[in-house]
């Protein structure tokens, strides 16, 4: 019987554009054809947290109570290691970035484990930023590296059209619900298919998933 892979904590990034518009939008990327994990899928960028966030400098800290959220439910991974891999993520894979890495831009707003079976798993934090955090023109993607291809602004009512991974659709579900508001999430789904409890909230009773 072939074991399991190790879970690894990760953060991805959920950057919106145009918020207050009637077009919002965000921003995705293509995973390769070869990838090992969820290949040819559309996502967020995003990835594993390296032994060197933990020791990354942050301008400032996510704010609470996003902060202490973070904390309900340690792992390996500080809030701070957390946040500077999603921060980190987001300028690799796009060559987007602020004047300085900021945590207090983000949201934390869903958090979810990968369900057994895959070939790689991953303990997935999910933070959300507005795209006036960052710098510099917001469509240039040429310093991204080539991890993810056709990175693009997807407008939020169209990505239904697009081939995503199951967790991202319900990722969006919560997006959607929060492009006007600007405070941080009342709670914080958690799906968590390792534990057979699979759908609950942070700071919440248990939910069903939508």
């Amino acid at each position: 019987m072939t074991s399991e892979p190790p879970i690894r904590d990760a953060a991805t990034v959920i950057v919106l554009r145009d918020r207050d518009s009637d077009t919002p939008r965000i921003l995705m990327g293509q995973r390769g054809t070869q990838a090992a994990f969820m290949p040819n899928k559309f996502v967020f960028p995003g990835g594993a947290v390296d032994p060197e966030d933990t020791f990354a400098q942050l301008a400032a800290s996510i704010s609470d109570p996003c902060l202490s959220r973070l904390a309900q439910h340690p792992s390996h991974a500080t809030a701070h290691a957390l946040t500077a891999a999603a921060l980190r993520e987001l300028w690799e894979e796009t060559g987007l970035r602020m004047h300085q890495p900021d945590a207090s831009s983000l949201q934390y707003v869903f958090r979810a484990i990968t369900p057994p079976g895959q070939t790689r798993r991953f303990d997935a934090r999910f933070f959300l930023m507005d795209a006036s955090a960052l710098s510099g023109n917001l469509d240039d993607f040429s310093q991204a590296s080539d991890e993810l291809s056709h990175l693009q602004w997807v407008p939020l009512a169209q990505t239904a059209n697009y081939d995503l991974p199951f967790i991202t659709r319900v990722v969006l579900t919560q997006v959607s619900e929060r492009v006007t508001c600007r405070q941080a999430p009342a709670t914080v789904p958690f799906y968590d298919n390792s534990t057979g409890s699979q759908f609950r909230h942070l700071n919440a009773l248990q939910a069903k998933i939508p």
